[in-house]
């Protein structure tokens, strides 16, 4: 996922949001702030956000796992459809953004639900399933360094429940993993993770 959708020319970008985007005072005031930031394209966009959000609700999930938060924008597009006895684990490594995270969890009223492991998302993963909670899971979001996508994927398989659902991010990367002449560490390792 990235800020915008599938590269959509602007004027049909601008006419799907038009007509079907919901969306929150908080959330666009969080898109705003992490536009600002020099990494800020790593933000899924607002209509990605409201798919998560939607995934959440109609799958019944009341247990999610997400690796990469960045700013906090998916996971607080996915907490706001959590039940409140729901809970979201989120894994990042850093703590500067995730502060920026964690206010608009505070002021959306969620922060009870959303448990944040600062530290390598391989880490925090392994924790998890040492402590009991193999298959306990409803989703997993997978959204961090890309070079780890396939570490992560493995152990959110173990994390989640028979049925659960994995949302992955970037697997098509703009296109460059179906050009073969784009042979960067990120590619090849996306490459990898599709096959």
């Amino acid at each position: 996922m990235s800020s915008t959708t599938l590269g959509l020319e602007e004027s049909l970008l601008a006419y799907l949001r038009s007509h079907s985007l919901r969306d929150t005072d908080l959330l666009k005031r969080l898109r705003e702030e992490t536009a600002k930031l020099p990494f800020g394209g790593m933000q899924v966009s607002p209509e990605q956000g409201q798919f998560m959000n939607l995934l959440v609700g109609i799958t019944g999930a009341t247990r999610i796992v997400e690796i990469g938060t960045f700013t906090g924008y998916s996971s607080l597009s996915m907490a706001l459809a959590l039940p409140d006895s729901g809970k979201l684990v989120a894994c990042d490594l850093s703590e500067d953004y995730t502060n920026t995270a964690k206010r608009y969890w505070q002021e959306a009223g969620v922060v009870d639900r959303i448990e944040l492991k600062l530290g390598p998302a391989l880490e925090s993963l392994d924790a998890l399933l040492d402590s009991g909670n193999a298959g306990s899971f409803d989703l997993a979001f997978i959204d961090a360094d890309k070079t780890g996508y396939l570490g992560y994927y493995e152990r959110c398989l173990k994390l989640l429940r028979n049925g659960g659902l994995i949302l992955v991010d970037n697997v098509l990367w703009g296109g460059r993993v179906a050009r073969p002449e784009v042979t960067d560490e990120d590619t090849i390792a996306l490459r990898e993770f599709n096959d």
